[in-house]
């Protein structure tokens, strides 16, 4: 999937603050019945499309913006708009391999441009802040199941627990995460910035798993970082819808098998590191 954004840029919203005034539309683009640009009544759309969790994390994220990229304070209307902005373009992105563009986002949330360029001034500035929250939520799902330490005995099953989280969270954001990764691979520097940020406190607590003294140093990170690059690249290609439609699903239990395979990857990685950490610090002894 690409995405672009071929609307007109930011400037065309540069007399926004004035032209608010002078119509008498909030900074939302709405007038005083809450009809916005298009004619739409913001009761019409919200975040109820979205799972609860993911809607809660998008309130979240738009609770913490005090103003919009004009100076002018966001009123409970205009976090409410940004946060349509929001769900408007998960929706799109999900459910679309078509390339999604602002304007096609803005038609989705029921707004015009100028009104949508109130907050975003492109479409890479969207896409970040729609993987502010999604990315929350992955630190209730497959964060949370590596943060302790797992025992010796327990690793076969808590890797499995960790792959399947895993899986199950990039199914569930399959379009999202793949045109990041897309635009990742075309080189947009911010969108690189943020696939590295999102994975590295991932990696530190793999390292964590193989090496808690720290015994092995830049090895367990190598280590660490090459198995979260394979899980994660096999993991792309078994949720890429894309790939499923040209290819076809394959017969027998592929996924459920691609799991198994991973998390005995990541098993015998850790055992295998644990004990070279073992070894080497019996050496210095």
């Amino acid at each position: 999937m690409e995405s672009t954004s071929q609307d007109a840029g930011p400037e065309a919203a540069g007399n926004q603050k004035i032209a608010s005034e002078e119509t008498g539309k909030d900074e939302t683009g709405r007038d005083g019945a809450g009809r916005d640009e298009t004619g739409r009544d913001e009761a019409a759309i919200g975040l109820s499309a979205l799972p609860p969790l993911l809607a809660a994390a998008v309130t979240d994220a738009s609770a913490g913006i005090s103003h919009n990229l004009h100076g002018q304070r966001l009123g409970k209307k205009g976090r409410i708009t940004r946060e349509r902005i929001l769900a408007a373009a998960i929706e799109l992105v999900e459910k679309t391999d078509e390339p999604v563009t602002l304007g096609a986002v803005a038609r989705a949330a029921g707004l015009g441009m100028t009104s949508l360029y109130n907050y975003f001034t492109d479409f890479t500035e969207l896409l970040l802040a729609i993987l502010e929250p999604v990315m929350g939520t992955a630190q209730e799902e497959y964060f949370a199941q590596v943060r302790d330490y797992w025992p010796d005995d327990d690793l076969s099953s808590r890797a499995m627990s960790f792959v399947r989280s895993y899986h199950q969270f990039w199914a569930r954001h399959t379009g999202l995460l793949h045109l990041r990764n897309a635009m990742a691979d075309q080189f947009d520097v911010r969108i690189m910035h943020q696939r590295v940020n999102s994975t590295r406190p991932l990696i530190g607590l793999f390292v964590a798993q193989m090496d808690q003294r720290g015994i092995l140093g830049d090895t367990a990170v190598l280590m660490a970082t090459t198995l979260m690059t394979g899980i994660e690249r096999s993991i792309t290609l078994a949720t890429d819808r894309r790939l499923r439609r040209i290819l076809g699903t394959l017969p027998g239990r592929r996924d459920e098998s691609l799991l198994e395979i991973n998390a005995r990857l990541m098993e015998l990685a850790i055992r295998d590191t644990r004990e070279r950490a073992a070894a080497e610090e019996a050496q210095s002894r």
